[in-house]
C-alpha cells in the first residue's frame, strides 16, 4: 500500500503461531492454524475449500468464528472444538469435521533463508511491506500485506518454514486422498498459503 503510516494507528492486533497449507488428490485444500498466543488466547482453526469451491471455516468458539468471518470469505461456518496437536512425525488435526494427520519434512530453503533475519524486523509491518513484491513473484498466490474485509488491513510476518511430506484425512467422513498442491490458490481471502504444501512459522499483524 502507497504512503503507509505508522503513526496515530489503532493498537495493531499481533497473532503469534503456524499456519499449515495442504493439497489433496481429492481436490480439497485445507488451511490450519496453530495460534499460541494471540488476542483470543490460544486456539486451533481451520479453513477447507472442496473441490467444488465451497468454502467452510471450522472455528472452535463464536468470538474467534467472528473475528475471522470478519477477515475472510466462507460460504459456510461451523462451530467445533478444533485439537491441533504436535507428534513424533507432525501434525494430528482434529474436529468432529475434519480429521488429519500431517507429517512435516525438511526445513526449506527458503526456511532457512528466513531465520537469517532478526524476528524483530521478520514481523514488522515495514517489512512484510518491503518483501510483498518478491512473494508475488516466488510464491504464486502468496502475499505478504494487503487489504481483508471490512478495510482490515494484515500483514504476515514469516519466521520459518518446513515442507509438509505427507497427509493422510478425511472431511464430512470423505477420505481427501492423498498430499497434492494447494493448487488452485485457495480464495479465502486477498492470499493463499504457499502452492507447496508447508508449514510456516509466522506473526500475524492485523490492523482494524
Amino acid at each position: 500500500m502507497a504512503g503507509l503510516t505508522y503513526a496515530r494507528e489503532v493498537p495493531a492486533q499481533r497473532f503469534h503461531g503456524q499456519i499449515a497449507g495442504v493439497g489433496s488428490a481429492s481436490g480439497t485444500r485445507v488451511v490450519i492454524g496453530s495460534w499460541h498466543r494471540t488476542p483470543l488466547g490460544s486456539f486451533g482453526d481451520a479453513m477447507v475449500e472442496t473441490a467444488a469451491g465451497h468454502r467452510v471455516l471450522v472455528a472452535p468458539s463464536p468470538e474467534v468464528a467472528d473475528f475471522i468471518e470478519a477477515t475472510y470469505a466462507f460460504d459456510e461456518v461451523r462451530l467445533e472444538p478444533v485439537a491441533v496437536t504436535e507428534t513424533e512425525h507432525g501434525w494430528h488435526v482434529e474436529s468432529p469435521s475434519l480429521v488429519l494427520d500431517l507429517t512435516v519434512g525438511k526445513r526449506l530453503r527458503l526456511g532457512r533463508l528466513l531465520r537469517i533475519v532478526p524476528s524483530r524486523v521478520a514481523t514488522s509491518r515495514a517489512w512484510a511491506v518491503a518483501v510483498d513484491p518478491f512473494a508475488r513473484v516466488v510464491l504464486r498466490g502468496v502475499r505478504t500485506r494487503g487489504t481483508a474485509l471490512e478495510g482490515r488491513r494484515e500483514y504476515y510476518g514469516a519466521t520459518d518454514l518446513h515442507a509438509v511430506a505427507g497427509l493422510v484425512g478425511s472431511f464430512d467422513g470423505e477420505p481427501l486422498g492423498a498430499l497434492a498442491p494447494v493448487d488452485p490458490p485457495c480464495r479465502f481471502g486477498f492470499s493463499s498459503t504457499p502452492a507447496q504444501p508447508s508449514i510456516t512459522s509466522v506473526v500475524t499483524t492485523v490492523v482494524t
